[in-house]
């Protein structure tokens, strides 16, 4: 792993918020949406956010429509990614926020995602 690699992982890797939100892909790809609501921050604070997430390798991002949805790194990305995900997901399983977000997160992906991304259209 070069230099680079590992000072982006580590820099989305340093804080709490893309934490929470890398836990929260580990059962399936959410809409930006949803994680907003998860998160309770701004739709662009959070995007740069996810942007730091993608740039590191550790979630990918797909458009479809007006919607983006993120997803954890697949099988095929770096292994020093792969690694960096497993640890993470390894260390925070039994973490109190991480589970309460997961019982978040279960109820949020059953809400329609046009009235949840209502909240902060203007």
């Amino acid at each position: 792993m070069g230099l680079s690699r590992f000072l982006n992982i580590s820099k989305a890797l340093s804080d709490r918020t893309r934490v929470r939100a890398l836990m929260a892909l580990k059962n399936g790809e959410l809409c930006l949406c949803q994680l907003v609501c998860l998160l309770l921050l701004a739709p662009s604070t959070l995007s740069k956010h996810m942007n730091l997430l993608t740039e590191a390798g550790l979630v990918e991002r797909r458009k479809e429509g007006r919607w983006h949805y993120f997803c954890l790194a697949g099988p095929e990305a770096p292994a020093e990614v792969r690694r960096a995900i497993d640890s993470a997901i390894q260390a925070l399983e039994d973490d109190p926020q991480i589970q309460a977000d997961r019982k978040r997160t279960r109820a949020l992906v059953k809400k329609d995602l046009e009235e949840l991304a209502a909240c902060y259209r203007s």
